[in-house]
C-alpha cells in the first residue's frame, strides 16, 4: 500500500492505494480509501492527529517545532475503536414524516407515562427493519445506534402493553395524518389474511391450533388480516384467535374501514378465502363493492356449462397479453338465503378468464397430486391420517359401507381436468371493464408480498410473547416498521429505471445492507473523541442524499458529529412526497 496524489479541477488529492495483479500478469492499482483535498487535510487537525498517532504506532519519529527529530517514546493512549450505526437516521426521519412521532406523544399525553414513548417503540421498531432481535437482545445492544438515548427493558415491555391498549386509536391517527390530510383518496383496499406462529404448543384464547398457511401444524398460532391500498401501503390490520377462519375476519374489517378510517366507498379485493355469500352481502351492506376470486368448480352445472363454453371468449388486447389468454364477462345473480331465512341477491358481473400458462400448471399440479394419491393406495394405512389437501383429494372409498377399501377418483380427476387454465373473478362493479377488473385483482400480490416481508425481512415470527397484551402490542411494533419499510421502498422506486435489472431495485434486504453499512469507528487520543467514517455502501448514500440527510466527514470530532447529525422533529412534513 501507498499514498498517491492525483490533481482533478484545480485541487490535489491523497488516496491510500493498493498494488494488485491482474489477469494475465499485469499490475494495476485500487483504492482502498480517499482522505479527499490535501488544502482542506493539511488545515484539519483531528486528521493531522491521526497521522501523528499512526506514526506513533509504527515508532516513527515525529519532528519538533524547531524541525529537530524528538527523542521521546510514542504516546500510547489510543483506545479501541467502538462502531455506531449513523444509518438509522433515515428512518428516523420517515418515523417523523408519517407523523409516528408525534402520534405517540399524543398516546403518551393522554397517559401518566413517565419514560419516552416515541422513544422506546421507535428502538423496538428500528430493530425490526435493521437487525431482528427479541425485546430483551434489542435492550443488550441498543447502544450500537449513534446518539440513540437508552431505554431500559422494563420500559420495552411496558410501551407493549400501552401499544395493545392504543392500536385503534394509533391506526385512525395515522390514518388521518397520511391519508385524509394529505388529500390522498382510498378507492381500492386490498384485504387478505395471514397466520403468525409461536414456538409453542400451549394454547389460549388468542393463540390457538388452525390451518397454517406455512404448515406448522404443531404450533399455535395467531390470524392476523391486513388491509393495503393500491399502492402497497398499509392501512390496517387485526388479530384473530389461531383457530379463525379467513371467512370470519371479514366483519371486523369492515368494522375498521367505516369506523376507524372513515372511508365511505371503497372495492375491497380479495381471494377466494373472503369469498362467501355471507361476507359478500355484508360487504354490500356497508356500502362498499368488491373483486374477488370466484370458486367456479362450486358452482351449478349448468353455470358451469356456461363457463366452460368456447364460442364467446375474447382474446385480450395489449402489447404484454399472453398469447392465448382469452375472457368472457356474463351478469350473474348470486342468490342466497340467510340463517335468519332472508333471501339475498347479489348483482354481479362474473369474469371468466383462460391462460394456456395456466391450463399448463393446473395440469402439472394434478399429476403430482395423482401420484401421491397413488402412493397412499399402496399403504392404505396411511389414508385416513393423510391431509385431504394432498393427495387424499384424489382418493374415494370403493364401497362406502366398507371404511377401509379405497380407490382412485377418476371421475373428480376427469372433471377438475376440465378446468385447467380457467379462472374466475365476482365483482359488484358492473360498470368496470374486464381489463380494470382483471388488474385491479392483479395487484393482490402486493398484500402477499407484504406478508412476506413482515415474516421474512421483518422477522414478525416466531413471536416471544406469551401474554396477549404483550403480543398484540408486539404486532402494533411490527406494523409501525413496515410503515417505514413501505414508505421507504416507493421513495427509492424513482430512484432506479422502470424494466431495469431486477437485481438492482432496492429490496427490504438490500435497504437493509446498506443503512447497516453507514457506520463510523469511535476512538479516543489525545484525550479527545474522533469518529472514522466506514465506506458506505452506494444505496446507502442515495437514500440520504433523497431524504436531504448530510454524511458526515471522514473524520469528524463529537461536537461536529452531533451538530450535522441532529435532526428535528418536523411537524409540518410533505406527505405527498412520502408516496
Amino acid at each position: 500500500m501507498f499514498i498517491k496524489t492525483t490533481r482533478a479541477g484545480g485541487y490535489e488529492y491523497i488516496k491510500l492505494v493498493e498494488s494488485y495483479r491482474k489477469e494475465g500478469g499485469s499490475t494495476g492499482h485500487r483504492v482502498l480509501y480517499n482522505f479527499g483535498r490535501a488544502d482542506n487535510l493539511r488545515n484539519e487537525q483531528s486528521f493531522l492527529r491521526m497521522v501523528k498517532r499512526l506514526c506513533e504506532v509504527g515508532n516513527i519519529p515525529l519532528p519538533n517545532d524547531d524541525g529537530r527529530i524528538a527523542d521521546e517514546e510514542p504516546l500510547s493512549d489510543c483506545s479501541e475503536a467502538v462502531f455506531y450505526n449513523y444509518g438509522y437516521l433515515a428512518y428516523r426521519r420517515l418515523w417523523n414524516d408519517l407523523y409516528i412521532q408525534g402520534c405517540l406523544e399524543e398516546v403518551q399525553h393522554c397517559s401518566k407515562i413517565s419514560y419516552s414513548l416515541p422513544d422506546v417503540v421507535f428502538l423496538m421498531a428500528l430493530q425490526h427493519l435493521l437487525e431482528p432481535r427479541s425485546k430483551l437482545s434489542t435492550h443488550a445492544h441498543q447502544e450500537r445506534y449513534l446518539n440513540i438515548d437508552k431505554v431500559s427493558l422494563q420500559h420495552m415491555y411496558r410501551a407493549l402493553d400501552k401499544l395493545a391498549d392504543s392500536k385503534g386509536e394509533i391506526e385512525s391517527s395515522l390514518f388521518d395524518y397520511n391519508y385524509t390530510r394529505a388529500g390522498r383518496k382510498v378507492d381500492v383496499v386490498f384485504y387478505d389474511v395471514t397466520t403468525v406462529s409461536f414456538e409453542s404448543v400451549v394454547a389460549d384464547e388468542l393463540r390457538n391450533f388452525g390451518f397454517s398457511k406455512e404448515c406448522k401444524f404443531n404450533e399455535v398460532q395467531v390470524v392476523m388480516g391486513m388491509i393495503i391500498d393500491s399502492s402497497g401501503f398499509p392501512v390496517g390490520y387485526e388479530l384473530f384467535p389461531g383457530n379463525t377462519f379467513d371467512g370470519k375476519t371479514m366483519v371486523k374489517a369492515l368494522e375498521n374501514i367505516k369506523k376507524r378510517f372513515g372511508i365511505n366507498r371503497v372495492i375491497i379485493v380479495g381471494d377466494r378465502g373472503i369469498n362467501s355469500k355471507g361476507n359478500l352481502a355484508l360487504i354490500k351492506e356497508a356500502g362498499y363493492g368488491y373483486i374477488v376470486a370466484s370458486k367456479i368448480r362450486q358452482m351449478g352445472e349448468a353455470m358451469q356449462k356456461k363457463i366452460l363454453r368456447q364460442d364467446d371468449f375474447l382474446p385480450l388486447g395489449g402489447t404484454a397479453a399472453e398469447a392465448g389468454f382469452r375472457y368472457k364477462t356474463m351478469e350473474y345473480d348470486n342468490i342466497f338465503t340467510d340463517e335468519d331465512g332472508k333471501k339475498h341477491v347479489l348483482q354481479e358481473n362474473l369474469l371468466i378468464t383462460y391462460s394456456p400458462k395456466r391450463a399448463n400448471k393446473d395440469a402439472s399440479d394434478r399429476a403430482r397430486l395423482i401420484a401421491k394419491a397413488e402412493k397412499l393406495l399402496q399403504d392404505p394405512q396411511k389414508i385416513t391420517a393423510a391431509n385431504k389437501r394432498g393427495g387424499k383429494k384424489y382418493i374415494d372409498r370403493k364401497d362406502p359401507k366398507k371404511s377401509e377399501t379405497w380407490t382412485l377418483a377418476t371421475a373428480k380427476i376427469e372433471k377438475d381436468a376440465q378446468f385447467d387454465g380457467y379462472y374466475g373473478l365476482q365483482t359488484s362493479e358492473r360498470e368496470l371493464s374486464a381489463e380494470e377488473t382483471i388488474e385491479a385483482h392483479s395487484l393482490l400480490w402486493k398484500i402477499e408480498e407484504s406478508f412476506r416481508i413482515m415474516k421474512t425481512t421483518l422477522e414478525v415470527q416466531p413471536v416471544f410473547h406469551w401474554n396477549e397484551r404483550r403480543i398484540r402490542g408486539h404486532f402494533v411494533v411490527c406494523f409501525l416498521a413496515f410503515m417505514m419499510e413501505r414508505c421507504m421502498e416507493s421513495l427509492l422506486a424513482g430512484c432506479f429505471k422502470p424494466g431495469g435489472d431486477t437485481r438492482d431495485k432496492p429490496s427490504p434486504d438490500k435497504i437493509r445492507e446498506a443503512l447497516s453499512s453507514m457506520q463510523v469507528a469511535a476512538v479516543t487520543t489525545g484525550g479527545q473523541d474522533l469518529f472514522i467514517k466506514a465506506k458506505p455502501l452506494p444505496l446507502a448514500k442515495t437514500i440520504f442524499k433523497m431524504l436531504k440527510l448530510p454524511i458526515p466527514d471522514n473524520i469528524s470530532s463529537k461536537e461536529d458529529l452531533n451538530a450535522l447529525l441532529f435532526i428535528e422533529s418536523r411537524r409540518e412534513c410533505a406527505q405527498m412526497s412520502l408516496f
